[in-house]
C-alpha cells in the first residue's frame, strides 16, 4: 500500500470545546482540508470552473478514540481508492506524531456531481490522481 498523504493541522483554542478537546465536528473540517490538498486545490478549482464538476459527501463514518488539545500539532493521514465508477473512498486518520494509535479514524465516501447536482462518473483526471496517490 502506498504511503498516506500527510496534512498537518495546528490546534487552536477556537477548535476546542469547554473540555479543552477539539470539538468533534472539527475533525470533518480537518479531513476535508486534507482531501483537498491530496487531490490538489488547483485541480479541484479547474474541475469545477471548466468542467462543472464538484464533489459531495456520500457517507462519513468516524470513530473517536482520544481528543487533540489546544496547542497540539496533529497529522491527518489520508489514503484514497475508487469505490466504484462514481465514488472515491478516503480512509483518514488524525494522529498526534509519535502516538501509538490514531486519535480519530474515518472513512469518507465522495461522489461527483455536475452543476445541476446530478451524479456523474469520476473524471479521468480524478481517477489518475487517485491512482497516483
Amino acid at each position: 500500500m502506498a504511503a498516506p498523504h500527510v496534512h498537518r493541522v495546528q490546534i487552536y483554542y477556537e477548535d476546542t470545546d469547554h473540555s479543552g478537546l477539539v470539538y468533534h465536528a472539527n475533525y470533518l473540517k480537518y479531513f476535508e482540508r486534507a482531501r483537498e490538498h491530496l487531490l490538489g486545490v488547483d485541480a479541484l478549482v479547474r474541475l469545477f470552473e471548466e468542467d462543472g464538476i464538484g464533489f459531495v459527501v456520500y457517507s462519513a463514518a468516524l470513530k473517536y478514540r482520544e481528543g487533540a488539545r489546544h496547542g497540539d500539532s496533529i497529522e491527518i493521514r489520508s489514503t484514497v481508492k475508487p469505490g466504484s465508477a462514481y465514488r472515491a473512498v478516503f480512509t483518514q486518520e488524525a494522529w498526534r506524531p509519535g502516538a501509538p494509535r490514531a486519535l480519530v479514524t474515518g472513512e469518507i465516501e465522495l461522489c461527483c456531481v455536475d452543476r445541476e447536482g446530478k451524479l456523474v462518473r469520476l473524471p479521468d483526471s480524478v481517477i489518475a490522481q487517485i491512482e497516483a496517490a
